[in-house]
């Protein structure tokens, strides 16, 4: 079965950085663009960064834009977003998800468990 889990959550100070894990596994990870994608409490989700099944292109949230890095280690079936210079707004849980085509589009049939990013001082 299908099964991606995320894990590097945590508590950090606004400016910190933290670097988010998704460990896929029941599916050819290689073949799949991915995306992270987050939730702040009591709104709405938001695509925050999506990468191709190559890891080649790649695209971000205005808001995230030259603070975060998505990419992937298709030989560890892994993907990971590296978060710098966190802000509180940037406060959600963070979902890891895969997209049913190579390159990213609109739709994703599976999810992670979540993982909760807390920045705060």
């Amino acid at each position: 079965e299908v099964q991606l889990v995320e894990s590097g959550g945590g508590l950090v100070q606004p400016g910190g950085s933290l670097r988010l894990s998704c460990a896929a596994s029941g599916f050819t990870f290689s073949s799949y663009a991915m995306s992270w994608v987050r939730q702040a409490l009591g709104k709405g989700l938001d695509r925050v960064a999506a990468i191709n099944s190559g890891g080649g292109n790649t695209n971000y949230a205005d808001s995230v834009k030259g603070r975060f890095t998505i990419s992937r280690d298709n030989a560890k079936n892994t993907l990971y977003l590296q978060m710098n210079s966190l802000k509180p707004e940037d406060t959600a849980v963070y979902y890891c998800a895969k997209s049913v085509t190579a390159v990213a589009g609109k739709t994703n049939d599976y999810w992670g468990q979540g993982t909760q990013v807390t920045v705060s001082s």
